[in-house]
């Protein structure tokens, strides 16, 4: 198992480093929305597995678009006006606010499906309840990765900075967690997670934060606080997507990843991360001094 989650990590990680790194935004985008929609795979067979069903083709549409309108909606100068056969009309709705339109088209979609899919009355809220949960916990919090890459000159700087202190910060948690963990940090929800594990997470993306500081400069403090939060919010996410497992009798969300289970549990971590992330750059991305 050790070897299996090594031996992947060491595939993938180079690729997606160059991609952050060396890749435009549109790049970064397409490989989200892969992720993304392999991530939705497995989070809506978890839901049905605890007895909660979706639309699933049209909650991935949907999340499809969210993407698209994160690429295009901070820089409507990357699609050339007329570019839709629609006219002014759909060039404007296509370049709304990102959040807005899909989720508009969203709701208005998955209300029809659930008049004209003739299911019983339960199950229709179930599986609009089941469809709006895929797009909220896992669609949407993604999308904030492309935003996150190329809102700001620094972008791919900010991302992979986000990445590697997610890394760090899973592998300190499984290795300390695996040989010293001993007080249970969620025995119901995740059984094998520990508090010494969570405490080695979180030691793992400030030493990112303070290496980074050191490689680019600016202000500690700005570093460390960003690595603190987003590894906070990083295992919240990690959790709630334990609560899923749990519902539907699992260990993991899938086999997709030798050694990591499911596309899902890779990135679990990243759910809550990423927008925790942009939210501070944006607020105090001038304190970091990034050359």
């Amino acid at each position: 198992m050790t070897l299996q989650r090594v031996l992947t990590a060491v595939v993938l990680i180079p690729i997606v480093v160059a991609a952050v790194w060396r890749g435009p935004t549109w790049l970064v985008a397409l490989l989200v929305a892969v992720v993304t929609l392999l991530a939705l795979r497995e989070f809506f067979a978890l839901s049905v597995s605890a007895g909660q069903a979706s639309f699933t083709r049209w909650a991935c549409f949907c999340s499809l678009l969210l993407q698209f309108q994160e690429l295009v909606g901070d820089s409507p100068a990357a699609i050339p006006s007329g570019y839709f056969r629609g006219g002014a009309v759909l060039e404007r709705l296509i370049l709304l606010d990102p959040i807005a339109f899909p989720f508009l088209l969203f709701v208005v979609g998955a209300g029809i499906l659930a008049i004209v899919s003739r299911m019983a009355p339960r199950a229709a809220l179930a599986a609009l309840a089941g469809s709006s949960a895929g797009l909220l916990f896992v669609a949407l919090p993604l999308s904030f990765l492309i935003r996150l890459h190329g809102s700001f000159p620094a972008g791919p700087k900010y991302l992979l900075f986000l990445l590697l202190l997610v890394w760090v910060g899973d592998t300190a948690a499984y290795f300390v967690g695996r040989a010293m963990g001993r007080r249970k940090m969620a025995r119901v929800l995740s059984p094998q997670k520990t508090w010494e594990g969570a405490g080695a997470n979180l030691f793992g993306s400030l030493l990112v934060g303070w290496l980074f500081w050191r490689w680019q400069g600016g202000h500690l403090a700005h570093w460390l606080v960003l690595a603190g939060l987003a590894n906070l919010a990083g295992q919240v996410g990690d959790l709630l997507e334990s609560v899923y497992k749990r519902a539907a009798g699992v260990k993991d969300s899938g086999s997709l990843l030798p050694g990591h289970g499911g596309m899902l549990d890779r990135i679990d971590s990243l759910i809550f991360a990423a927008p925790a992330a942009w939210c501070y750059v944006w607020l105090g991305g001038a304190g970091f001094g990034l050359r």
